[in-house]
């Protein structure tokens, strides 16, 4: 890693955008003491060859990160970095080595041999300590263990609400997801911001709404269930995974249930999320309608894969370009609001490239392959994506459309999932998303609206078609933008349909209002 910049250490700025030069090849059984070298020939990113970088003083650091091997279930043998719950970090995983920085004159004409020594170890994560109203676990899953042949553990960090301790009754359950993390839900600790967590505005605090009198009691829970390819399983089971999403509704959601007392009912388990998150709100409820009462949808990742993030997997050919008759153009994938083009496709596939091989990158575009993806012949997954060429494999691309792309299986599934999802999915996401992901919503709703449901007729509700699904966008809002309301008044909203939805005649003592 090789920055201008000394303030900080290498390691911390390579980034997507704006990032640093850095280089990245693997290296098998590096013994304590042992040399590896890195010249002209090892690609890198942005920089593709130490050869192009100009002379003069630079800040360098080296950086191993360590794989583990697993011996899986389904009999092939794959080295991943274990992750040791920080969730798939490599320049901050626990266990892994680096070097200290160092200043360098780099000068081509003389000629250089630099000698980094990667003598330091990043420490274990501190896990934060629990209180009064935000409780932590972890458990090692049995079915993940069994498939990964090493320890696998997932957990669940949760908020409860006021007077839980000094009662007896039993509440709703919102399961709230995103990336890796273990700080409380809905930014319950964080400061002043009305919103929590990402719809943060001026006002009182989250923690304040959530424990004032007339607030409605419910407890919040995240999932932590980082793989061996990244901080997040997505929620569902994969051939390249393991079976993470029965993990999760087997094994965590009745450890949470045994744990703390929450209702045991579909209606009272609603879900939200943003990003991945909510690409996991929307699954989780798509793909088990029956255990799961209703998903609030974030600006969630692709839900269609027409859609992934400006390319579609099912019409272009080349992931990296758009080809017209007499010339093509880059695909885009980062954008700011003015619609300014901050980052490539191929950029971004190279980037992740350099960050780890067989997707061992911990990025994102490594994640989508390790769960949609199916089976490659030497234990990893089988790209859809030619990393360096840009050149789509159909057959993959088949394999995800008939597994993962949530658009086609609400439609493929209409018959039977339309009456489990009635009034169920509500999404929401800035019409200038900074990955472009309103675009799969908005191909969502234009299909949505070409269905026909008698029972609206002359409904006045934000609906559409025979899901009944509510869709909301914010005029050129970017990522993740969760709804013009703060989170307070979500959870209002929430409990307002809870009420609607539950069992006829079932009291409600946790609603306060």
């Amino acid at each position: 890693m090789i920055t201008r910049d000394g303030a900080r250490e290498p390691r911390l700025q390579v980034n997507q955008v704006d990032g640093i030069p850095f280089y990245g090849k693997d290296v098998e059984r590096l013994a304590p003491g042992a040399v590896t070298s890195f010249d002209e020939t090892v690609y890198g990113y942005p920089v593709e060859s130490l050869r192009e970088i100009p002379d003069g003083e630079y800040w360098v650091q080296a950086l191993v990160s360590v794989y583990s091997e697993f011996k899986r279930a389904d009999g092939h043998t794959v080295w991943m970095h274990d992750d040791r719950w920080e969730g798939q970090h490599w320049n901050t995983g626990p266990g892994n080595f680096y070097s200290a920085p160092q200043k360098i004159r780099l000068d081509a004409s003389k000629g250089y041999k630099v000698s980094l020594v990667a003598d330091q170890e990043i420490p274990p994560v501190q896990v934060p300590a629990d209180n009064q109203y935000v409780k932590r676990f972890k458990m090692q899953s049995p079915m993940l263990t069994k498939f990964w042949g090493r320890p696998i553990y997932i957990g669940a960090t949760v908020l409860l609400p006021k007077d839980y301790e000094t009662s007896t009754i039993s509440y709703p359950v919102l399961y709230e997801q995103g990336h890796f993390g273990l700080a409380a839900p809905m930014g319950f600790e964080a400061g002043a911001g009305r919103g929590g967590g990402r719809a943060a505005q001026p006002g009182p605090s989250f923690r304040e709404e959530w424990l004032s009198e007339n607030f409605p009691r419910m407890v919040v829970v995240t999932f932590q269930h980082p793989t061996p390819y990244y901080d997040d399983s997505y929620a569902v089971n994969s051939v390249n995974n393991g079976p993470y999403g029965d993990a999760l509704l087997k094994e965590l959601v009745p450890e949470i249930e045994k744990r703390f007392r929450v209702l045991h009912e579909p209606w009272a388990r609603l879900l939200a999320g943003g990003s991945t998150g909510g690409w996991e709100a929307a699954a989780l409820q798509i793909f088990y309608p029956d255990f799961f009462g209703g998903s609030w949808v974030y600006c969630p990742d692709p839900v269609s894969f027409k859609a992934y993030e400006g390319v579609d997997i099912y019409e272009d050919a080349n992931a990296f370009f758009k080809q017209h008759e007499w010339y093509r153009v880059p695909t885009p994938n980062i954008r700011d609001t003015l619609a300014h083009v901050r980052l490539d496709v191929e950029q971004k596939n190279h980037f992740e490239m350099v960050a780890g091989s067989h997707g061992r990158s911990g990025h994102q575009l490594d994640v989508w392959e390790s769960v949609f993806s199916p089976l490659g012949a030497d234990g990893y997954y089988r790209p859809l994506i030619d990393q360096k060429t840009g050149v789509i494999d159909k057959e993959v691309a088949n394999y995800w459309k008939e597994h993962y792309d949530l658009m086609y299986i609400l439609q493929r599934d209409r018959a039977t999932l339309a009456p489990k999802l009635l009034g169920k999915l509500h999404f929401f996401v800035g019409t200038m998303d900074t990955y472009q992901l309103n675009v799969g919503v908005e191909y969502l709703e234009a299909w949505m609206k070409q269905t026909e449901d008698p029972r609206l007729a002359g409904a006045d509700v934000p609906v559409s078609g025979v899901y009944r699904a509510e869709f909301t966008y914010g005029d050129r809002k970017p990522h993740c933008w969760s709804g013009p309301d703060p989170t307070p008044v979500r959870i209002r909203e929430m409990a307002d349909y809870l009420l609607r939805h539950r069992p006829p005649g079932m009291p409600t003592p946790w609603y306060k209002y």
